[in-house]
């Protein structure tokens, strides 16, 4: 029994250890048939899965689609670059004629969406886009414009090229652009087919990079103020704001003019605008002044734009039918006599217009306008979004009252003018007449005014200004007077004399010329009060003073709260001067100057009295005395 049981464990053993090798053989064949299918799997569905590996036959379509993925994605960049950051611009806002900036600045026929600027209401803007919406705007450009991949070439030779519709996620990073494109393709020939479904790509751009410094550029602006600084400078520079000039002749500027100076000259220095960096050399020290330092060195090209094409807004106080007007001190009662005048003046802007910012480097660039807006003589407040002051006066906002304006001269032939409303001191724009036929006229809102002035003015033409009431529907006619230039001519005169000649006009309005600083008048018929002011060198000395002067003043302490006074005394020291020019001839004449007279001459003469140069003080107040009770000679020729 030992023996038999010993012989059925040597058998036990004998089968666990075949069984045992047999099993393995299996396991190894099941690995092997499990790997192999596995094998033959990843050869037929490769594609579908999205892993790698193109068949050759395929290449050259495949590696097609990927470089039309590589276009468009530049295609969109060079889009954002030109608009802002923007593919599909924020929606058009339109401007106005008080405020003439609308959401974008028109550069080459494309309209760029502003970064700043004013509204047509005098609100302030901001439109600037976040990287995210960027991409989003990229991924939807993408997802439109892969159906446009033209595979007409590769289907003649006989590939058969299914596409489905596309989702994208792009991420813009500083220097390229990763896309991700999500899209079944399937390519196939007579003989196989192959079919992929995640496509990736990394597109060379610095988009981001001038994003990023468009940014701090556009946020250094908004803090410091550093373009409406230089454009102050340029209206100090280039136009009249304060100042004194000796002069006894009024000194008057066209707005036209004054505006035409201050755009020529943003033109000319606008470029001149660095960013701190390495991307230009100064030719000298001065030239530092152009530079702004927003923290960091910039390795690209910064460049600012200003056109004197673009939308521009300049309004200046005080002006009258386009004119800038100052005049003398030293003409007056009492102050006359000395001969001595002096101009000062004070002018107030407001200005505002658009710079285009413009960074580049090789074949890209990217670009953003700002509005520069310089307000009653300052740099705008920095940027709160709340919104500056309503650029459009209250009562112009309100026109509902339709009135009728015919223009004519005095023949009765129609004359284009620009028309305004007037009441108290609000000045509307209302419009500007226009020709029809036999008359200039036109029909508009007015805002209601009991009282107010309808002014007509027309280049050529005296202003012409009519009260008139807006509070129920009318029509008024207005006949302007034509103006005509005529060289003017002072007799007796020397050459070291200097004459101050005034026409005023029974309506109000005056003219003054100094002569011979001006030789030439501007006149249209009406009834005038010619006066006129001739001076020649004097050495008169007006001797120094010295008196004491005494006033009652609240005395100190508690007495002088209960109104208590004492006596203060001082001396006034009057010093001594010299008057160097004094009144020695002029005066005056009432006469009405006829259309007649006006037409058929080019000059006008006046005859004067000689008074004779003054030889100690007590002659100075003769001379000007005489000027009330001379008469004046007046000729045409």
């Amino acid at each position: 029994m030992y023996y038999y049981k010993k012989r059925m464990n040597i058998y036990s053993r004998d089968f666990k250890r075949e069984f045992s090798k047999k099993a393995q053989v299996t396991i190894f064949i099941i690995l092997a048939v499990v790997l192999v299918a596995g094998v033959i799997l990843f050869f037929i569905f490769r594609g579908s899965l999205g892993f790698g590996g193109v068949p050759a036959e395929f290449e050259s379509v495949y590696n097609y689609y990927l470089e039309c993925i590589d276009k468009e994605t530049q295609n969109g960049v060079l889009i954002m670059g030109q608009q802002s950051g923007y593919i599909d611009k924020p929606d058009f806002s339109p401007g106005t004629d008080y405020m003439p900036f609308s959401s974008q600045l028109d550069f080459l026929g494309t309209g760029v969406p502003y970064w700043y600027y004013i509204s047509g209401n005098g609100i302030v803007k901001e439109q600037v886009p976040t990287k995210e919406k960027m991409e989003e705007e990229l991924n939807g450009f993408l997802e439109e414009t892969m159906e446009l991949c033209d595979f007409s070439k590769f289907r003649k030779e006989g590939f058969s090229i299914s596409l489905k519709d596309a989702e994208v996620k792009s991420e813009i990073k500083r220097n390229r652009i990763e896309i991700d494109v999500s899209q079944q393709m399937v390519i196939s020939n007579d003989e196989s087919s192959w079919t992929s479904n995640k496509h990736s790509r990394e597109v060379i751009s610095n988009l981001g990079r001038f994003y990023e410094l468009s940014t701090e550029i556009y946020d250094n602006f908004k803090e410091t103020m550093f373009l409406e600084n230089y454009g102050i400078d340029v209206l100090r520079l280039y136009a009249p704001v304060d100042g004194v000039e000796i002069s006894c002749a009024p000194q008057i500027w066209s707005v036209e003019e004054v505006r035409n100076n201050i755009t020529q000259a943003l033109e000319a220095n606008t470029p001149f605008v660095k960013v701190k960096g390495d991307y230009y050399t100064l030719d000298n020290e001065e030239n530092k002044y152009f530079v702004q330092d927003i923290g960091e060195n910039v390795d690209v090209n910064v460049n600012f734009m200003f056109s004197g094409n673009w939308p521009n807004k300049m309004q200046v106080w005080p002006e009258e039918d386009g004119l800038m007007r100052a005049d003398p001190v030293g003409l007056q009662e009492g102050l006359g006599m000395l001969g001595f005048c002096y101009v000062p003046y004070h002018f107030v802007y407001d200005l505002g217009y658009p710079v285009l910012i413009q960074l580049y480097e090789g074949d890209e660039f990217f670009q953003f306008p700002v509005v520069v807006y310089i307000n009653k003589n300052k740099p705008r407040e920095p940027l709160d979004t709340s919104g500056l002051p309503n650029a459009v006066p209250e009562l112009c906002q309100h026109k509902n009252t339709q009135i009728n304006v015919n223009t004519y001269d005095i023949n009765l032939d129609p004359i284009e003018a620009e028309i305004r409303y007037k009441c108290f001191d609000t000045n509307c724009r209302i419009g500007t007449t226009k020709i029809e036929g036999s008359f200039a006229k036109l029909s508009g809102k007015f805002p209601q005014c009991k009282n107010g002035y309808v002014v007509a003015s027309a280049e050529g033409y005296e202003t012409r200004k009519e009260l008139f009431s807006t509070i129920n529907p009318g029509s008024i006619d207005l006949f302007l007077d034509k103006k005509y230039d005529l060289d003017l001519e002072i007799e007796p005169y020397s050459s070291n004399d200097f004459a101050i000649i005034t026409f005023s006009k029974e309506d109000g309005s005056s003219t003054t010329v100094a002569y011979p600083e001006q030789k030439k008048v501007s006149l249209s018929a009406g009834q005038y009060d010619i006066k006129a002011y001739v001076y020649s060198d004097s050495e008169i000395t007006l001797e120094g003073s010295s008196e004491e002067k005494c006033v009652e003043v609240p005395k100190s302490g508690i007495f002088g709260f209960f109104g208590a006074t004492e006596e203060k005394c001082f001396d006034l020291e009057i010093p001594s001067q010299t008057v160097d020019t004094a009144v020695s001839g002029g005066g005056k004449q009432s006469h009405y100057i006829s259309d007649y007279e006006l037409e058929r001459s080019e000059k006008i003469r006046l005859g004067v009295t000689d008074f004779g140069t003054p030889g100690k003080v007590e002659d100075l107040q003769i001379n000007y005395n005489k000027i009330e009770i001379s008469g004046m000679d007046i000729f045409f020729e």
